[in-house]
C-alpha cells in the first residue's frame, strides 16, 4: 500500500509539472501542436523505455478488446482540454475540477462495475468523501473571489489617493 501512496503521490506532481509545461508550450505554439508533441513525444519516451524493460513482449496485443486501442484518442482530449481549462480558469482551480471529476467518474465506474473493473459497493463515505472534495473546491474559489475583490478595492483606493496627492 505505501508503494501505491508514494507511486501516486510522484504521478500527481508530474501530472502538475507536465501541465506547467504544457501550457507554457501551448502559449508559444498553440493547442493542436502542444497536443501533438506532447503525444509524440510520450510515444518515443514510453516505447523506447518498454522495448528496454519488456522487449518485444510489449509488441503482442491478443486478447485485447477493441474499445481499449482508442486509449491514446482519449489522450489527446485529456491534453487538449486540459490546457484549455488551464488557460480559461487559472492553473488550480482546472487541476482542481479535473482531479474531483476523475475521482468522481472514477467512482461511478468502479460502482458499476464498467469497463471490466470489479464492482465495488457505492457507500455513503464514498459519496461524502467525493462532496467534501467538491466543497473544498468551491471554498477555495470563493476566497480566491474575496482575494481578487480585495486586491482590487485596495487598487482602487491607492489609485484614489495618489491622484490626490498628484
Amino acid at each position: 500500500m505505501m508503494l501505491g501512496l508514494v507511486l501516486s503521490l510522484i504521478a500527481g506532481s508530474l501530472v502538475s509539472l507536465q501541465n506547467i509545461f504544457n501550457s507554457k508550450m501551448n502559449q508559444r505554439i498553440g493547442s493542436w501542436a502542444t497536443t501533438a508533441w506532447v503525444l509524440l513525444l510520450g510515444f518515443v519516451a514510453s516505447f523506447g523505455i518498454g522495448l528496454a524493460i519488456e522487449g518485444r513482449g510489449m509488441l503482442s496485443l491478443q486478447h485485447m478488446q477493441p474499445w481499449y486501442w482508442f486509449s491514446g484518442m482519449i489522450g489527446v482530449g485529456v491534453v487538449f482540454c486540459l490546457m484549455q481549462s488551464m488557460k480559461l480558469l487559472a492553473p488550480t482551480f482546472a487541476i482542481a475540477v479535473v482531479m474531483t471529476s476523475q475521482l468522481g467518474f472514477a467512482l461511478i465506474w468502479d460502482s458499476l462495475g464498467w469497463m471490466g473493473l470489479e464492482k465495488v459497493p457505492l457507500t455513503p463515505n464514498k459519496v461524502i468523501g467525493v462532496l467534501v472534495i467538491v466543497a473544498g473546491i468551491v471554498v477555495f474559489k470563493i476566497g480566491e473571489g474575496r482575494l481578487q475583490s480585495n486586491k482590487a478595492a485596495v487598487q482602487k483606493e491607492a489609485a484614489a489617493i495618489h491622484q490626490g496627492n498628484g
